[in-house]
């Protein structure tokens, strides 16, 4: 994590990230536990990303909304230029508003550039309720994550699948 300094998202661009993630969660499909989230994505090239939780009957086999937004952004965007995620935010149903989940955490993690990520939680009552802000830092403490993988003094010795599916 290159710990990328985020620029603080102006009152306009706060009220967007909510309103967004408020109306994604109207688009969740969870017909087993009913409990709807849904998630916005600001990029530093000022584009908004969206996504809502989908549960199957398998429940393992369901996507979380953060990942929902998230994974697509990955996806179509170029690398290494990808945009920077400025600020995340995450809407359900309840009080007080819930944080996305370890698994969540750990995959926002990976392509945060910053332990000051901003993700901001909202409740039942939206943006007239309880906002949680809190960083990726504060949510996923000693996180494990890319710079890891690149500090493992045995990385060198990682099979190269590639090489050996071409012999």
């Amino acid at each position: 994590m290159a710990n990328t300094i985020l620029t603080p998202l102006s009152d306009e661009e706060l009220t967007k990230l909510g309103n967004l993630a408020i109306e994604a969660k109207a688009k969740a499909y969870c017909p087993y536990s009913n409990f709807r989230v849904g998630a916005s994505v600001l990029l530093s090239d000022g584009t908004y990303h969206t996504g809502a939780n989908v549960e199957v009957a398998s429940t393992p086999v369901g996507i979380c909304a953060e990942r929902c937004a998230i994974a697509p952004i990955v996806a179509s965007m170029p690398r290494p230029k990808m945009p920077v995620i400025r600020a995340i935010g995450v809407a359900t149903d309840i009080f007080p508003p819930a944080s996305p989940c370890g698994m969540c955490r750990q995959f926002i993690n990976e392509f945060a550039t910053s332990r000051d990520l901003p993700i901001y939680m909202y409740g039942k009552n939206g943006l007239k309720g309880e906002v949680v802000r809190m960083t990726i830092g504060e949510l996923l403490p000693m996180s494990f994550g890319p710079n890891d993988i690149e500090r493992n003094p045995r990385k060198e010795e990682r099979v190269d699948l590639e090489k050996i599916l071409e012999e």
